[in-house]
C-alpha cells in the first residue's frame, strides 16, 4: 500500500471490481472460462459474463508487470519505486495508457501540482529514557513544519476534538494516539491549543479504522498530512514510543523532549491518467478510480491491486453498452496527500461536477486476510463525515453492494470511514 495495516483499513474501501473478484474467489473458476481475447472483444453485459472474465491469472500478471516496472526504476534509495514524480510512476502511467488506448478508450494525461517534501537533515526526537531512531521507531509526517523545540510532553488522548485539549498547557508538545479522525484534524487541534510540536503514536490497544501501511497497529510509519502543518509533527511513532511517554506522565512526571525537523518543499507537476468510454450517457458519469502511486516499492497491496482491478474491469467492459458513461481514473499523489484527486475535483467546472453521479474508489483490493465491508455514508457514525447531499445520493450504490454480496452468500458488514481516507474523500 504505500502506508498499511492495509489489510485492516483500505481493504474496507470496496470498489465495484471487488464485487466480481470476491464472487469468483468464492465460487471457484469456471470449468470453461472464455479466453482473454474473447473477453476483451465481447460485450460482457451481464454480471455472470463479467465475473467469468475477471480471471485470477490475468490479475496476477498485471501485478507481475507492476513489480517489473518498480524493479526497473529504482528510486533515490536504490529500491524499486513507483512514487509520484519518479520514473516508476511515469512507466506505470504509460503501461496503463497503452492498454486503455488499445481497448478503444479516450485517454488523457491530466497534469496536477503537488508539494514534494524531503528532509534536509536527519530529524531528532530525544528524551530521557527514550531510545528511538527515525525510520524505525518514528517518522516525520509528510508536510510537517520545520522547527526545533524542547518542551514537556502532554497527553491529549486521541486529539480528535477541541475538548480533549482542555487544560493543555500552551508551549508543550502534544502526544496523541492514532484514532478514527484524520491526521490533519489532530494537527489542527494541537496547533489551536498552542502546542509547539505534535507526536502521533500507534495505539495497539484500540482498533480504529486504519489508514494504511506495511505495519501492525503498534508499528511506526510515515503519515501524510494533506495540508502543511504549522508545527513539527511526528507521525507515526510506534506504540512503544507513546507508551514510554505515557508511563512517565502516569507516574506524575513531566517528561521533556526535543523535536527537530528540517525539511525542503518543492512545487512539482505530475499527471493523472483519465480514460473514458464512448458508451453510456455523457450526462451521467460514474467515476471508477484507483491511485497508481506507491511510496513503498511496487506497492502490490497499496495500490497495484486496486490499479490492476479497475484496469481489468475497464478492459472487459470496453465493448459493453452501459447506462452511464464510465470514466476510469488512475490518480497520482494519493500517498503524498490526495494531491491528484484533490486537484482533479477542485478544477472541474460546475457543469462537469453535475455530470458525475457516483464515485467508486478501488484502494487495496487484494489481501489474504480480507474482510468484505461496505463503507456506507448513511450509517450512524459515518454521517458526520459527509456533506448532507452525499448521503441520499449514495443509497443506490451502497444498496447494490449489500444486495449483491448477500445474493452470492458472502458475509457483508458495514465499515466505518477511517482517518485520512483515500481518493474518494476528494469527491
Amino acid at each position: 500500500m504505500s502506508h498499511s495495516d492495509r489489510a485492516n483499513l483500505r481493504r474496507r474501501r470496496l470498489a465495484a471490481a471487488v464485487v466480481f473478484i470476491a464472487t469468483v474467489a468464492a465460487t471457484g473458476w469456471a470449468a470453461a472460462e472464455p479466453t482473454v481475447a474473447a473477453c476483451n472483444a465481447r460485450a460482457n453485459d451481464t454480471v455472470p459474463k463479467l465475473v467469468e472474465c475477471i480471471q485470477g491469472p490475468v490479475l496476477w500478471s498485471r501485478l507481475v508487470d507492476f513489480q517489473a516496472i518498480s524493479d526497473q526504476n529504482p528510486g533515490p534509495d536504490g529500491h524499486g519505486n513507483r512514487d509520484t514524480g519518479q520514473a516508476g510512476y511515469t512507466a506505470s502511467v504509460n503501461y496503463i495508457a497503452a492498454l486503455m488506448r488499445q481497448a478503444g478508450y479516450s485517454v488523457t494525461l491530466a497534469p496536477f501540482t503537488y508539494t514534494s517534501f524531503a528532509l534536509a537533515s536527519p530529524p531528532k526526537l530525544t528524551a530521557l529514557g527514550l531510545a528511538a531512531s527515525h525510520g524505525r521507531d518514528w517518522f516525520v509526517a509528510r508536510q510537517s513544519a520545520d522547527g526545533a523545540v524542547t518542551a514537556p510532553v502532554q497527553s491529549a488522548g486521541a486529539g480528535c476534538t477541541v475538548t480533549e485539549f482542555a487544560g493543555f498547557r500552551r508551549g508543550n508538545i502534544a502526544l496523541v494516539h492514532r484514532a478514527s479522525c484524520d491526521f490533519d484534524t489532530q494537527a489542527a487541534n494541537a496547533q489551536a491549543a498552542g502546542a509547539t510540536g505534535l507526536v502521533i503514536y500507534n495505539d495497539q490497544t484500540i482498533s480504529p479504522p486504519m489508514r494504511k501501511g506495511p505495519h501492525s497497529r503498534s508499528g511506526a510509519f510515515q503519515a501524510a498530512l494533506t495540508e502543511p502543518s504549522k508545527i513539527p509533527v511526528v507521525g507515526v511513532a510506534s506504540h512503544a514510543v507513546g507508551a514510554s511517554f505515557l508511563a512517565r506522565i502516569a507516574a506524575g512526571q513531566r517528561p521533556s523532549a526535543t523535536l527537530e525537523v528540517r525539511a525542503s518543499r518543492t512545487r512539482k507537476t505530475d499527471v493523472n491518467l483519465i480514460a473514458e468510454s464512448s458508451l453510456g450517457d455523457v450526462a451521467h458519469v460514474v467515476v471508477v478510480d484507483a491511485h497508481l502511486d506507491s511510496i513503498y516499492g511496487a506497492g502490490m497491496l497499496d495500490n497495484a491491486s486496486g490499479s490492476a482491478t479497475i484496469l481489468e474491469v475497464a478492459l472487459k467492459l470496453a465493448h459493453t453498452p452501459t447506462r452511464s458513461r464510465l470514466r476510469y481514473i488512475w490518480f497520482g499523489g494519493e500517498e503524498l496527500g490526495l494531491y491528484g484527486s484533490a486537484y482533479y475535483t477542485k478544477t472541474l467546472s460546475a457543469a462537469e461536477k453535475a455530470r458525475i453521479v457516483f464515485d467508486i474508489d478501488s484502494d487495496v483490493t487484494a489481501t489474504p486476510n480480507y474482510v468484505i465491508q461496505v463503507a456506507d455514508p448513511a450509517k450512524a457514525g459515518n454521517r458526520a463525515k459527509f456533506p448532507p447531499n452525499v448521503i441520499p445520493a449514495s443509497v443506490l450504490g451502497t444498496n447494490y453492494f449489500f444486495n449483491y454480496f448477500k445474493s452470492v452468500n458472502l458475509p457483508i458488514g458495514v465499515a466505518p470511514f477511517g482517518n485520512n481516507g483515500t481518493d474518494s474523500n476528494s469527491f
